[in-house]
């Protein structure tokens, strides 16, 4: 509270960066309204709870994660772009960019990725301010974030169809009202374990940036050190749980209904391959997209009943706005860029 105390004033000194400050948060509560369905769209969808309850059950772990995981991937992010390009324009142009485009794809119901969104609009508005590609982006951050937009799919489909035929196996000789009876517990917690992951990996996304953002600005320190200020992250887990309990109901029907059909053992096994590599990821400091995850666990499970139970044409679509996500929203943080100096000079 009381680094909190010394900080506020110096960033209130400084209005511009306040603001974006607060346009940060935004995208945190965007993050968390348009990734609300990955959390949640299952356990609805197989009606073990209702969109109420399940919201604030994600909510509740999404904040709950700040005391599980550490700032690797919040140290990841805050590498995308070399300091000699983070300055207030460039987060500024690059967090309305993925706004705008979040809530574009929120609009038509695409679960495209927030992560790949904050991408492609700081890269780009970075690229633009700069004139340049040589020397803009940090290399090693931007190629492991971009590996893993097939990597993280592909390791929660095969992790859903290693889990279902295990759980296939282990329940062969049970009764089936039994087995669904006791998967709908056990949907729960993997629901939890999945919003526990999707709480920290996308929160430090919003910590990351705006760690960038202050400790090149204000506080001039070569080695940020997150833990000194650690109401950034109090308030950034905070706002992806309101994010979260304002809810993505435009995109649960995507997620949870039209990939393929679940039932709570089902549904629980997706839960928790899609949690499981989010907590790899998290680990190695990847910022991965929560999207990307859930949905490749969900087809991985859907195949093991027949390949024809997994609705392809939903995923194609799905991977289209995945395919878009990084170059619309450099576009688009790139035109802010030029517009943004007008606004405050």
């Amino acid at each position: 509270m009381e680094q909190f105390l010394r900080d506020i004033p110096q960033v209130l000194g400084h209005p511009f960066i306040a603001l974006i400050v607060i346009t940060a948060l935004l995208f945190d509560f965007v993050n968390g309204f348009h990734d609300a369905a990955n959390s949640i769209a299952i356990i609805v969808g197989t009606r073990v709870m209702k969109p109420f309850a399940a919201v604030i059950w994600a909510a509740f772990w999404n904040f709950a994660a700040m005391w599980v995981f550490g700032f690797a991937v919040a140290n990841t992010v805050a590498k995308w772009v070399h300091i000699d390009y983070v300055n207030p324009d460039v987060i500024f142009a690059g967090l309305i960019g993925a706004i705008i485009w979040n809530l574009i794809t929120w609009w038509g119901g695409l679960p495209s990725s927030s992560s790949h969104a904050l991408l492609g609009g700081i890269c780009g508005a970075a690229i633009a301010y700069a004139g340049h590609f040589a020397g803009v982006l940090n290399n090693g951050s931007v190629i492991k974030t971009v590996e893993f937009i097939i990597l993280a799919p592909l390791i929660g489909l095969i992790l859903g169809h290693i889990l279902m035929l295990l759980m296939l196996w282990a329940c062969r000789r049970a009764n089936p009202r039994a087995v669904e009876r006791s998967s709908h517990y056990l949907q729960i917690a993997t629901a939890a374990a999945y919003s526990l992951g999707h709480g920290t990996n996308d929160s430090q996304k919003t910590i990351g940036i705006i760690s960038a953002l202050l400790f090149t600005q204000i506080w001039k320190a070569e080695k940020p050190d997150i833990h000194a200020h650690e109401w950034i992250a109090v308030a950034c887990f905070t706002v992806i749980g309101i994010g979260t309990m304002a809810g993505g109901w435009r995109i649960i029907r995507t997620m949870g209904m039209k990939i393929a059909r679940l039932r709570a053992h089902s549904g629980a096994v997706a839960s928790g391959a899609g949690a499981l590599t989010l907590f790899l990821s998290t680990w190695l400091g990847i910022p991965v997209s929560t999207t990307h995850t859930i949905t490749g666990a969900i087809m991985g499970v859907g195949s093991v009943q027949r390949v024809s139970a997994v609705r392809w044409g939903v995923g194609r679509n799905i991977v289209m706005a995945w395919v878009l996500t990084i170059p619309a929203s450099a576009i688009m943080g790139a035109i802010c860029v030029k517009i943004v100096p007008l606004l405050h000079h």
